[in-house]
């Protein structure tokens, strides 16, 4: 077959602050494509499918795991706690699922080690409740920021590298205990934590996992090597040689494009590129090369964590949402904010990633509400916006312009096409895409993976 005539090489990706629905997605899609490609973040990110009565939490792993076709790809751009990683493959392997022969794991992917969660969390204690940013505390910011000071970093390569690693792994440990003593050492500033910094480093804890000394380090990274040494290869040039085979490929970002590190509410936001602009570095293939790409989000809009949330609703309606929906973090556990569709946000995201459809998950949880809402502009500052500021202070003063639609009073997960749904649900689906000027090709009407309806708009 020709690969005009295969499936086109397809991005998924998140359109607002993560949980947008993209795994149930991937998901969906997979049994179109032979590889599933996760390029950037970390264990940060969480994907939910419900497969019959089974529901499957994934952080790391490609969602395309579950299906037996597809080869799992984590790229280069990922950040990968090994240990929380061969956490989730034996979890499969419980339910019967074995991923091992179809993972593959790129050489020049970093390391999130034991140091990284521990400055993750000392940092966000030493912020204030004035000045946390809301991070899930797994140490994706500081391994990024490693992977930038270089010569405190360890990639999959470096792991396989048995003769130089231990003298490696000792040099950053020294450099790492000298810099969180220096940052987090003053107890009446950090608290009790902190004074555990130096034991830590020279007498380890009762887990490897929340040991800071050397030994413990190799010991996680020993375990990495012996579980992972099979998936270990080039990534980048395992998927050109797919390219040139005619193969099908499909790129799960995490996270989602309002908490991108250069287009996100910064400072808000994760540490790496959430969108197709992301592949490029994240996974080694050129973007030109992926000409669909599926903006996800929800029929109304959620955040975790810190951060201007310009349409959320701090009252009885929020908390409805929430409960329908059952908006709670699939890593954190936190419950997720909740408030009416932020038309002006999900706009900037689709037009800054080129988006060329949009999927619009949860649209039953709204299914009881009399009237449903979308913020159309913010008044800020004595403006009145169609674009998000840069500045997150300024988006925190933002009030939102509501715009009100009839609500349908109907269950709508039964619905197989767009006409079967309330004319109101459909009204609310137009204006939306009118909006956002991109077609809303799939529509969210149930928790199940096959509970999606497809349109051509």
């Amino acid at each position: 077959m020709k690969r005009s005539e295969r499936t086109p090489h397809t991005c998924v990706f998140g359109l607002g602050w993560g949980d947008e629905g993209k795994g149930k997605l991937v998901d969906l899609l997979c049994p179109d494509f032979d590889y599933v490609i996760r390029f950037n973040g970390g264990a940060n990110a969480g994907h939910t499918v419900v497969v019959g009565s089974e529901k499957f939490a994934l952080h790391l792993l490609p969602t395309g795991v579950l299906h037996e076709k597809a080869i799992g790809v984590i790229g280069p751009g990922v950040v990968v706690d090994s240990i929380s990683l061969i956490g989730e493959i034996d979890a499969l392997a419980q339910r019967g699922i074995d991923v091992l022969p179809r993972l593959r794991i790129s050489d020049r992917a970093h390391l999130v080690l034991a140091y990284h969660k521990i400055e993750d969390q000392l940092s966000e204690q030493a912020a204030g409740d004035g000045g946390k940013i809301g991070t899930t505390s797994r140490g994706i910011g500081p391994c990024y920021a490693d992977k930038m000071r270089r010569t405190t970093a360890v990639r999959f390569c470096d792991l396989l590298d048995e003769k130089n690693l231990r003298a490696r792994v000792v040099a950053i440990v020294a450099k790492k205990r000298a810099g969180l003593e220096a940052m987090f050492s003053e107890p009446r500033q950090h608290g009790a934590a902190a004074q555990s910094i130096a034991a830590r480093f020279t007498r380890g804890s009762e887990t490897a996992s929340e040991s800071l000394t050397a030994d413990a380090i190799l010991t996680d990274l020993e375990t990495a090597r012996s579980r992972l040494r099979s998936c270990i290869c080039d990534t980048t040039a395992l998927l050109h040689d797919a390219i040139d085979a005619g193969k099908s490929l499909l790129f799960e970002g995490a996270n989602g494009m309002l908490l991108d590190v250069d287009h996100g509410t910064y400072p808000y936001v994760t540490s790496s590129s959430t969108g197709p602009h992301g592949i490029g570095p994240g996974a080694g293939v050129p973007p030109s090369a992926v000409t669909r790409l599926i903006g996800v989000t929800k029929a109304y809009s959620t955040r975790v964590g810190g951060g201007p949330f310009v349409s959320e609703l701090k009252d009885a309606v929020g908390d409805r949402i929430r409960e329908r929906g059952h908006e709670f973090g699939t890593t954190t556990g936190r419950p997720r904010r909740c408030g009416w569709f932020d038309a002006v946000a999900c706009r900037y995201a689709a037009r800054i990633s080129g988006a060329t459809d949009v999927a619009l998950m949860h649209l039953d949880t709204l299914g009881t509400f009399e009237q449903v809402g979308i913020c159309t502009a913010y008044r800020v500052d004595g403006e009145t916006l169609t674009t998000p500021p840069a500045s997150a202070a300024r988006l925190e003063r933002a009030e939102p312009v509501i715009e009100f639609l009839p609500g349908w009073g109907e269950d709508i997960r039964s619905a197989h096409s767009f006409d079967e749904l309330p004319l109101n649900a459909r009204r609310y689906v137009e204006r939306i895409q009118s909006l956002l000027g991109t077609p809303a090709t799939m529509l969210g009407t149930g928790p199940e993976r096959t509970q999606v309806v497809m349109r051509n708009p």
